[in-house]
């Protein structure tokens, strides 16, 4: 009886090592991985990902690119391949067999890149060879097809906005401005993030503004062009120049305190080109007549750049302006500052085209003024005769 019982824990046994040698079967799956250069990749991780039951397992490769797993349970895997952190390619369905060869699954990433290039570039032209086609599975062309539709559907938007922006560019050009906003509005329609869109917009409703002569109609363009501005710089409030045109604008319509906090941002933004900006908001208002903001515009300008000489001159031309009367004795009073802007202006345009006022007004400060006219006539008269020899 005990003999018995023996055996047959020995039959037991050994039917219990044997079901434990098939559970524990594995295979090895192994590779190569040639890079973009077409070299082998030395350390790129080589992930095991189990598509029948969860398990993951990885490995590297060696420096020459090659990479080995021995001890894989048998199953389906995707294996995959990542370098510098990035996975790169991958195959799914790879099964690893008990015994016997590895499965071999190889990455070529120079391969792949010319690959992918290749299907990009016949997406984008909506034709796939015969040999791409079989080559893709049912997910990847459908993909690609898809990415066609894509391409093809922002060819088509793009030609529409070209087409309206060029033409709006080209009536702004020979001054339509009518034409030009049906084009900009057409196109900012299609794609209202273009900056370039809304600032020639802005730029076409100031100038259809400029040449209304009904007040209600000149002001209601006004504020189309401001929105058309303000719409652009909603897209980039870094732009200095958006900032300074939409300044110009304004001072159209004597919003003169809105006009200097655009031309100060426009001049923070892109200080090389504010003593320009100032010169420009000082010449604008002084053809409305907004003599002192003028002469603030033009005096910021000489003090951002004192080498400005058409700013030396406009500065001391506005000051010229409060020149008080000649006192008893003629002699012109110079306001300060302006004999200054005047030399300074010489000293850097001495050739410029304001050079001969400047020396006339120059030479005005330094004489006296006649204030009582005498004829010339009646003083010879009065002249005693001069005595004969």
């Amino acid at each position: 009886m005990f003999a018995r019982l023996r055996i047959q824990g020995l039959i037991l046994a050994g039917f219990a090592f044997a079901a434990c040698s098939a559970w524990a079967q594995t295979g090895g799956i192994e590779g190569k991985v040639v890079g973009d250069d077409g070299q082998p990749v030395k350390g790129a991780v080589i992930h095991f990902q189990r598509e029948d039951i969860k398990g993951n397992y990885k490995c590297n490769t060696d420096k020459h690119g090659h990479y080995v797993y021995t001890g894989l349970p048998l199953g389906t895997y995707k294996v995959s391949v990542e370098v510098e952190g990035r996975e790169r390619d991958s195959m799914d369905k790879v099964r690893n067999h008990f015994g016997g060869d590895a499965a071999v699954v190889d990455f070529d990433l120079h391969k792949k890149a010319q690959e992918t290039a290749a299907l990009n570039q016949a997406a984008q032209s909506g034709q796939l060879t015969k040999e791409q086609e079989r080559s893709l599975s049912a997910e990847q062309k459908a993909a690609i097809e898809s990415q066609m539709k894509e391409i093809q559907k922002l060819a088509t938007k793009n030609k529409a906005l070209n087409e309206a922006f060029n033409g709006g560019r080209t009536a702004l050009a020979a001054k339509q401005y009518d034409e030009a906003i049906t084009q900009f509005n057409k196109a900012a329609e299609i794609d209202p993030n273009q900056l370039a869109i809304w600032s020639n917009l802005a730029e076409a409703y100031i100038g259809l503004a400029d040449s209304k002569t009904d007040a209600a109609e000149k002001q209601a363009t006004y504020e189309k062009g401001f929105e058309a501005y303000q719409k652009a710089i909603a897209i980039n409030p870094t732009d200095g120049a958006l900032h300074n045109n939409y300044a110009l604008a304004l001072v159209k319509v004597k919003k003169i305190d809105e006009a200097q906090a655009e031309l100060q941002k426009a001049a923070e933004l892109d200080p090389p080109s504010a003593p320009k900006a100032y010169y420009n908001m000082g010449a604008v208002l002084t053809n409305i007549g907004q003599s002192e903001a003028a002469g603030a515009a033009f005096k910021k300008a000489i003090d951002t750049d004192p080498t400005y000489a058409e700013a030396q001159y406009q500065y001391a031309i506005y000051l010229s302006g409060k020149m008080p009367p000649p006192g008893p004795d003629g002699k012109i009073t110079a306001p300060p500052g302006m004999a200054e802007a005047l030399n300074k202006y010489l000293e850097l345009a001495p050739n410029g085209p304001n050079a001969e006022s400047a020396k006339g007004l120059l030479a005005l400060l330094s004489t006296s003024v006649q204030t009582t006219y005498t004829n010339p006539n009646a003083e010879k008269k009065k002249a005693p005769p001069s005595k004969k020899k």
